[in-house]
């Protein structure tokens, strides 16, 4: 279950709480009753399982690189 941080706008007391992401936002502080706002998380825990969160992970596997041409060898120029 995620934890939120709250902040009062009167006091300036901070709690965390751990709540569903489901359960409505607090709004009341509980010592002086003033407005709660909640506050941007500290640290995302996010893992990433599996193959393919990289760009190099498909990146042309298994395709050769072709030589480069000069401009004037395309149209059979010749100097």
């Amino acid at each position: 279950m995620p934890t939120y941080d709250y902040k009062c706008s009167k006091c300036k007391d901070t709690l965390a709480v751990e709540q569903s992401i489901l359960d409505a936002p607090l709004k009341k502080c509980k010592k002086c009753g003033g407005k709660l706002e909640k506050m941007l998380p500290r640290n995302i825990n996010l893992i990433f399982k599996g193959s393919g969160f990289y760009a190099t992970d498909y990146k042309n596997k298994g395709r050769k690189k072709e030589p480069k041409k000069e401009k004037g060898a395309e149209k059979g120029e010749t100097d």
